[in-house]
């Protein structure tokens, strides 16, 4: 006849073991299925013994003791009782009663399974042999509950845990853990570790001091660490407060329990309703629905007080009525019917389905009668009860649930936490909803699960609630601490000039991509459009109009020129030079065409050294046609050897000479950084710029200094000229022509900078196209009028009248 001893814990002695009375009916289910099955330990009887620690740490030590010891008299070492073979000992519900156990039970080598929420303590698992846990490490606990936190975003959070040592030790876990992910303490309270209602002034105090985080809207998040009975305490606490329930809706909190909690409400508080805690989530050891275990409560009767001792005063207390006693006179309105059945109690009395605590004694009693199955049937077995170790440790079995149970490296029990959601109902019952579950043997995201739609909420949250120290930080927005306060206070402040934040409560906004920018309203990036000066857009179309136009223009001129080339107007100011001049103007007019359109590696290494050989070379008859003049007056005074300069040769030897020059400054640059296209980011904001690169910013400002030299002589060459008695005055047309040249390049140069895109080539095709006007209108125009207009003036008397 083996036994297994379980230690209840009776909270308070006017209670007797009510609440925890499905602890003992699940024992005694799994020890008559045991019996009843001839698998498990054939021709023996499995039998169990319940014992009281009155949650007191002497009385813990003294029933340890009396189940070790005692038969008809106590005596400490000595085993009286032959009938009695006790081979585990599952207990206690709360952690010290376990831990008081452990000491007494370590030195006699029997294991203890506590099937009670613990704080993790390594000293337990590795230091003495026969602690047992058969529920998970609450470390695992603790991770699931910042998770659940996090998912919802609730980072200003109430704690509340029993005033004791394992409330504190909870206290200091959580505070560190939630400081470490970003999450907030609005306030810390402490329950009462005992609660009378025959002295109410303690009671009193404490309610009003924990009324003011209760009726805090923004902390609409607590999460609770205690016992069994933490929930009546808390219950008292606020019923004290608030007595005639008008000031409900001002509680209302996300209750977030921790697993050794039960709703459960007794002696006074029986009529006492749990709406309360309406829609709360608590973190449950892991259980489900055990074979068979509700019909065997359905059929607990009151007859079973006769083997029970503590069954009468359950049945007595829960129903509310008198079992017969022949030893005391009860009115006949008062006894119990014996109809009673577990099913008619409301649950904070007594729960139909399967606790996680009774789950857990379940498994204890069969993973002990495994592991003494497999020693009993071990080739080296011996009668020795320290044997049942090394197979308890090892055991592993799945049980009627379709669970597997076995223990890890710690003896902990392998599995996890539900998380479970409380619905309340009017008639002060209420129903448990598994929402999700913490599994730390899941890999990645399966670790931990929360089905967010099957959670009811309280009735006063339309929509998931929020427990935040201030309104969230919409996106366009970045937080900003407050001086003084916890980090998860802070202002909302706009995103600077540049930078978004897309999502709610960012930290820092940050810049879009390169190809992206900021909308208005600074929460999103719109992608940039690709920009350059094309031939579809109208600005494009009519820079393009005006360089054709005055290209056609200045080929009409030249036709002009040609057509009437034996005029004395024509012949008299070297019309060769006047022909290469009008040819580079017309290549001038069009050199903008390379500059309109999507650039590419051709254009980009045409566009500027064309248009600066180009100019040079217009430049360069400019100054060629006003040395002529020079020289041919200087060749007619007395005595003077300028004549052997005068003729073609000198004209072309300068225009060749002074164009080489930007030939050879153009084919260094090619040579050495060739221009390329690029792709400009940051230049616009809203757009990304298809240009060309320069390659060389020196070579191009030589470029640009070579013309503007050029442009500069021959201004100076044409000013000192002008009073010269040359035919039709041509120095005074090229002195204004060059003051022009030089006035647009010179505005060219600061508006060039300061342009970006299309406004930057717009800026350079109009100089081009500006200064090249200039040119051709002031060198050409007032010969075309006498050529076309008055003839009469274009002869050689003309000519003659007007050099003398």
């Amino acid at each position: 006849n083996l036994q297994i001893c379980i230690i209840a814990v009776k909270v308070l002695l006017t209670l007797d073991s009510n609440f925890f009375h499905q602890h003992a009916l699940a024992l005694a289910f799994a020890v008559k299925e045991i019996n009843e099955n001839t698998q498990i330990l054939p021709n023996v009887t499995l039998g169990f013994h319940i014992y009281d620690s009155y949650y007191d740490a002497k009385m813990t030590y003294r029933s340890t003791l009396d189940l070790l010891f005692k038969s008809t008299s106590f005596l400490p070492n000595y085993k009286c009782a032959r009938l009695r073979n006790l081979i585990a000992i599952i207990g206690g519900l709360g952690s010290d009663t376990s831990f008081h156990m452990a000491d007494i039970l370590d030195l006699y080598k029997l294991p203890q399974l506590t099937y009670g929420s613990l704080v993790p303590q390594k000293i337990y698992y590795t230091q003495i042999p026969s602690f047992y846990s058969m529920v998970p490490n609450e470390a695992h606990q603790y991770s699931g509950i910042i998770q659940l936190l996090q998912y919802f975003g609730w980072t200003w959070i109430g704690l509340m845990a029993l005033d004791n040592s394992n409330g504190e030790k909870f206290l200091q876990t959580m505070e560190l853990l939630l400081s470490q992910n970003g999450i907030c303490t609005a306030y810390i309270e402490r329950i009462p570790h005992e609660v009378s209602l025959d002295n109410l002034e303690p009671i009193i105090e404490k309610a009003s001091h924990i009324h003011v985080p209760l009726t805090d809207h923004k902390a609409n998040t607590f999460i609770i660490y205690g016992e069994s009975v933490t929930i009546a305490r808390l219950r008292a606490i606020v019923f004290v407060q608030d007595p005639a329930n008008k000031e409900k809706d001002s509680f209302r909190k996300i209750w977030i329990m921790t697993s050794g909690i039960n709703f459960i409400l007794p002696g006074l508080q029986r009529g006492w309703d749990l709406d309360l805690f309406q829609g709360a989530i608590s973190f449950m050891v892991h259980s489900r629905e055990l074979q068979g275990f509700k019909t065997f409560l359905q059929k607990v009767e009151p007859s079973w007080a006769q083997e029970d001792g503590f069954f009468k005063d359950f049945w007595e207390q829960a129903f509310d009525c008198f079992l017969p006693n022949p030893d005391m006179s009860v009115k006949h309105d008062e006894m119990c019917s014996g109809k009673e059945t577990l099913e008619d109690l409301p649950g904070h009395l007594f729960e139909m389905h399967t606790i996680g605590h009774s789950y857990s004694i379940y498994n204890g009693v069969y993973a002990t009668v495994y592991a003494l199955h497999a020693m009993f049937s071990s080739q080296s077995f011996q009668r020795s009860i320290k044997r049942l170790h090394p197979y308890l440790k090892r055991i592993s079995f799945n049980n009627s649930a379709g669970d597997t149970v076995s223990f890890n490296e710690q003896k902990e029990i392998r599995g996890g936490f539900d998380i479970v959601n409380m619905v309340t109902f009017p008639n002060r019952s209420f129903g448990r909803v598994k929402v999700g579950w913490i599994d730390p043997d899941a890999a990645g995201e399966k670790e931990f699960r929360i089905n967010e739609n099957m959670i009811l909420w309280h009735s006063v949250f339309n929509q998931v609630p929020l427990s935040e120290c201030n309104e969230q930080c919409h996106p366009g927005n970045q937080k900003e601490k407050k001086e003084g306060e916890k980090f998860c206070c802070y202002d909302c402040v706009s995103c600077p000039e540049g930078e978004i934040s897309n999502k709610t409560d960012m930290e820092k906004c940050f810049k879009c991509p390169e190809d992206q920018y900021p909308n208005k309203q600074k929460d999103d990036c719109i992608h940039k459009t690709v920009t350059y000066l094309s031939y579809k857009d109208l600005l494009g179309i009519i820079l393009a109009s005006i360089s054709v136009s005055l290209s056609l223009i200045t080929a009409l001129i030249l036709g002009i020129f040609l057509k009437h080339r034996d005029t004395p107007l024509v012949k008299a100011n070297n019309r060769d030079l006047t022909y290469v001049l009008l040819i580079s103007l017309h290549f001038c007019f069009l050199c903008p065409l390379l500059f309109i359109g999507q650039p590419n590696e051709v254009t980009c290494l045409l566009r500027q050294p064309t248009f600066g050989i180009i100019f040079s070379a217009a430049v360069s008859c400019i100054l060629a046609k006003t040395l002529t003049v020079v020289v041919a007056f200087m060749a007619t005074r007395p005595g003077s050897n300028m004549k052997k300069w005068m003729g073609k040769r000198m004209a072309t030897s300068i225009v060749l000479f002074f164009s080489l020059i930007q030939v050879s400054l153009c084919s260094t640059w090619l040579g050495s950084f060739p221009p390329f296209p690029q792709l400009n980011m940051h230049s616009m904001t809203t757009a990304i710029i298809t240009e060309c690169n320069e390659g060389s910013p020196v070579m191009f400002s030589c470029v640009l200094g070579y013309m503007g030299f050029l442009a500069l002589a021959s201004f100076l060459v044409a000013f000192c000229a002008r009073r010269l008695p040359d035919s039709f005055n041509e120095a005074k047309f090229i002195t204004f022509s060059m003051l022009v040249f030089c006035s647009v390049w010179v505005l060219f140069l600061p508006t060039y900078l300061s342009s970006k895109g299309k406004a930057l080539l717009a800026v350079e095709i109009f100089s081009i196209l500006a200064s090249s006007a200039g040119l051709l209108g002031c060198i050409f125009f007032p010969k075309c009028y006498i050529i076309l207009l008055r003839p009469e003036l274009n002869t050689k008397d003309q000519l003659v009248r007007r050099k003398n």
